[in-house]
């Protein structure tokens, strides 16, 4: 399913979900211009698990310290459908989860999304040598308050049906759950791969803490 709008109104202008979706348009911008090659925008600014777990940054040397890329990663992508569709999320989920918290706060929550996801992330492989890059760990965050804050709210999604795509207000309980049990079911399916991929753990694990503050 792919989401395309809900069915709550905002009362409030959405400052920082809008600033949010700017920086993170603007660090993408960012990979292309200051970087020789994409690939080395995602070494320097993801957040790879052995470097934070040992503090010694490791090839390519970058200029950030390794502890710094946890709040660096969250605000960088990997392609445009990386971060078209994080921000589609963040878009769609953040303005209303901002409402509801106010400004100041949802910008604390959506930071310790961030922070938690990559946590999680490095909980589970500590050792691994592959940045994670992506907004999405925060944004998981921003569902799991969603799914609380507005249990009766609906979405309107693109669902496959045989081979047809069918526009389907779907409730955001079933959308939402869905969601994170594919995340799960996603990270068991992939435990112990050597390559890279999604950081499934990340998304579940923003969107625990997500609910639980």
């Amino acid at each position: 399913m792919f989401p395309l709008k809900d069915d709550i109104p905002t009362r409030r202008r959405p400052v920082v979900t809008v600033a949010l979706l700017l920086a993170n348009v603007g660090v993408y911008l960012f990979q292309h211009a200051a970087y020789p090659t994409f690939q080395a925008s995602i070494f320097s600014l993801g957040v790879t698990p052995r470097e934070v777990v040992t503090g010694v940054d490791s090839w390519p040397p970058s200029l950030l310290p390794p502890v710094a890329t946890l709040l660096t990663s969250m605000f960088s992508h990997g392609g445009l459908a990386h971060i078209g569709s994080n921000m589609l999320f963040l878009w769609i989920f953040g303005n209303n989860v901002e409402d509801d918290m106010g400004r100041f706060k949802f910008l604390l929550f959506y930071l310790l999304c961030g922070l938690g996801a990559a946590g999680a992330q490095i909980l589970v492989a500590p050792s691994s040598e592959i940045p994670m890059v992506g907004a999405s760990g925060a944004i998981a965050g921003v569902l799991g308050a969603y799914l609380l804050l507005y249990p009766h709210a609906r979405v309107l999604a693109l669902v496959p049906i045989f081979f047809f795509l069918q526009l389907i207000w779907v409730p955001a309980v079933i959308f939402l759950a869905l969601w994170f049990v594919l995340q799960v079911l996603g990270g068991f399916a992939t435990a112990g791969a050597a390559g890279g991929g999604v950081a499934y753990a990340a998304h579940v694990g923003g969107f625990v803490i997500g609910v639980l503050l």
